[in-house]
């Protein structure tokens, strides 16, 4: 398979323990173009990737967010993208399966599925749990099934990538890009990959806890535009609940001590208003995109038939 109009983009941070290997496997397979682009690493991994046939660049800000908005949009001029981490768990073996659906014009972006053959110590349990809880949220919120949204690895046509607004400094990346992908209609492949532990001697830049909390929130900020029934129907009934929970108490404390709660009662009917206020205008936001939808659709099957 040919490679020219591929551009492999590392982003690194501190990756000098692996950088090397995994820029020899992509350049030995016939990748020429392997750009990275590096968060100014404290280590020595520039000068690593350098000595290793690589294009380095680095970038202005920081985060992995920021490197791959930075690099695909102001380095890249192939068509194509292949996108993984420089930490050694991705294999240049599944290089040419991730490449298969854009060559074939069968897809616009394509995400590596981690769970297809996760390697022992690749992951831990808790990290699997937080994975496959991330997972099904998004499939419900979204109304996609992408398997695995938070992989690092994946292939993308340039052109797909600019459509998407993306805003995420840090891992929060690869959640932003699905949900793109969902909200634009992206034509997305899935592709069974291997994922590898991480050899000894190399850290982590990856928190759980801290950069789990911050994909969650993302997803369901990004709901607001893509699924806002849910967004503000979730608000909505959060509010109307907490109202009713007051008012019963209010009720109760009239009824049993005949003491009144005038400001509870008024907290109450406010949440209560608001609540079905959100409900309404969730419906009504679901209508509107339903119809934006419907109208993109047809608009595209028109210029499709001419």
């Amino acid at each position: 398979m040919e490679y020219d109009d591929v551009c492999v983009l590392v982003p690194t941070y501190n990756e000098a323990e692996t950088i090397g290997r995994v820029l020899d496997d992509f350049r030995s397979a016939g990748f020429e173009d392997v750009l990275v682009v590096d968060g100014r690493s404290e280590d020595g991994t520039d000068e690593i990737a350098a000595e290793h046939g690589a294009r380095v660049v680095y970038q202005s800000g920081s985060g992995k967010g920021q490197a791959v908005r930075e690099g695909v949009r102001e380095h890249v001029d192939r068509e194509y993208v292949l996108m993984l981490d420089g930490d050694g768990t991705y294999r240049i073996e599944d290089a040419e399966a991730m490449l298969e659906p854009l060559l074939a014009d069968d897809a616009k972006h394509v995400i590596g599925n981690r769970f297809a053959d996760l390697r022992e110590g690749a992951m831990t349990r808790f990290n699997q749990f937080g994975n496959r809880v991330i997972n099904r949220g998004f499939a419900f919120v979204h109304g996609e099934n992408f398997g695995d949204i938070l992989s690092g690895y994946r292939a993308f046509t340039r052109e797909s990538f600019l459509r998407m607004t993306l805003s995420s400094d840090g891992f929060g990346i690869e959640t932003e890009m699905a949900v793109e992908c969902a909200k634009h209609q992206i034509p997305t492949a899935v592709v069974p990959i291997t994922y590898l532990p991480r050899p000894s001697g190399s850290d982590t830049n990856l928190r759980p806890i801290r950069d789990g909390g911050i994909i969650f929130l993302e997803l369901y900020r990004r709901a607001k535009t893509n699924n806002p029934l849910f967004y503000f129907g979730s608000l909505g009934v959060l509010s109307t609940v907490s109202g009713l929970v007051i008012a019963a108490y209010v009720l109760v404390e009239w009824i049993t001590r005949n003491v009144s709660h005038e400001v509870l009662a008024v907290v109450s009917g406010f949440g209560i208003i608001v609540g079905v206020q959100l409900l309404m205008f969730g419906v009504l936001a679901d209508l509107v995109l339903s119809l934006h939808r419907e109208t993109l659709q047809k608009i595209e099957e028109e210029n499709g038939s001419e």
